[in-house]
């Protein structure tokens, strides 16, 4: 279960014919209430989007009814058109359940430039269908989970539950272009907790700043990103925000390594551990170089524990600490000691899909990790054929 699971939402997935496959890819979320609060973050890519323009004035007063989805097509760089189309299906969602077009988010996915006229067209005469096929029941939320695929190999869903009595459930879509400012990433994160717009939106940015934003699997930002968190307080329970936050970023952590989990043509999931950094910021910045590595990317796909190209990695930030001080293990072995080499490299075991890179910085107390995976044959393929 996902987003229905909390009590006050009903969600659907249906065909536009937006994609070639004939899959679905239309996708709606409906907060039925009795409250309406919402908050939302985006792409931090200065190249965003028309969905992302549209919605980023939506949840200004902290109101979101419904989420409209599709993928197929990013409607980005697609002008004025794209924008009016954007407008229009917020207005074909609003007029088909009596809401206002201002409380309607929109969100797309697909291939960069996609927005004419027949796509247009086909989301809004698809809307009714997507309304029609509302439901609160499993079936809803797996069919809307479904629908925001695009190289994603399988639904992303995931649910918290308080003994409190209120519940938080989640769906995301994301298997390439994942980097920070969100990492091509769709996420709908539902609640029936009672909660105002301005509790809702500090979860939502601790939440994600720790989970989301440390996904790095190409480097590259997408212009899409959108994560939606809606409450209907249907639960009748005003969750206490730090239990609420916790609770969140829980969910939010699930869906990410998920979306880790099936990033394109990955073998290898790569989680890079940076610890005793002189702060934070530090340790992800040490943490997303060394997830930029190409070289060693290309090295953990081929089991190789090349930990030099850590060290060169880390080199090229401004991060405080010392070169010559480092310690860098691999899966449990520690092949770097001092700056100097460690343990028998051949010690180290790279054929399970899962990775750890452990990063001692020793400079002070602060950590991070960073999420990524390694570089393949088949990301490279992918990539290469994806607007064919």
């Amino acid at each position: 279960m996902s987003v229905t699971r909390p009590a006050g939402f009903r969600a659907s997935g249906v065909v536009a014919r937006l994609k070639s496959t004939g899959a679905p890819d239309l996708a709606l979320v409906v907060n039925e209430g009795p409250r309406n609060s919402g908050a939302a973050v985006f792409t931090s890519n200065r190249a965003k989007a028309n969905p992302v323009i549209w919605s980023e004035q939506v949840v200004k007063d902290g109101m979101i009814e419904a989420v409209i989805l599709n993928s197929g097509g990013a409607n980005c760089f697609t002008g004025a058109f794209g924008f009016q189309t954007t407008h229009a299906t917020a207005e074909a969602v609003a007029a088909a359940l009596e809401i206002s077009a201002s409380d309607v988010l929109v969100c797309s996915t697909g291939l960069i430039g996609v927005g004419d006229q027949v796509f247009r067209d086909k989301i809004l005469d698809t809307v009714p269908a997507a309304v029609a096929a509302l439901s609160a029941e499993n079936a809803g939320g797996a069919a809307a989970a479904a629908a925001i695929m695009t190289t994603d190999t399988h639904p992303k869903e995931a649910v918290a539950e308080s003994p409190a009595g209120w519940s938080i459930g989640g769906m995301a879509k994301g298997a390439g272009m994942l980097a920070p400012g969100l990492a091509t990433m769709l996420v709908v994160i539902t609640t029936d907790a009672d909660l105002e717009p301005e509790v809702l939106d500090r979860a939502l940015r601790a939440a994600t700043r720790v989970t989301f934003d440390r996904v790095d699997s190409d480097g590259c930002m997408s212009t899409n990103d959108t994560v939606a968190l809606l409450a209907s307080g249907a639960s009748g329970v005003a969750a206490d925000e730090a239990e609420f936050t916790e609770a969140l970023t829980a969910l939010c952590r699930d869906l990410a390594l998920q979306l880790q989990g099936d990033a394109e043509g990955a073998s290898h999931d790569i989680a890079i551990e940076v610890v005793n950094a002189a702060s934070e910021d530090d340790a992800v910045v040490v943490g997303r170089a060394v997830s930029r590595s190409n070289l060693l990317k290309a090295a953990i796909f081929g089991n190789d524990p090349n930990w030099g190209r850590v060290l060169a990695a880390l080199g090229t930030t401004d991060a405080a600490f010392d070169p010559y001080a480092i310690d860098v293990s691999m899966n449990g072995v520690m092949v770097c000691r001092a700056g100097e080499p460690g343990d028998d490299r051949e010690l180290v075991d790279l054929t399970p899909r899962a990775c750890t890179i452990l990063i001692d910085l020793k400079e002070g107390d602060a950590s991070a990790t960073i999420w990524t995976n390694d570089l393949t044959h088949d990301y490279v393929h992918e990539n290469s054929a994806y607007a064919s």
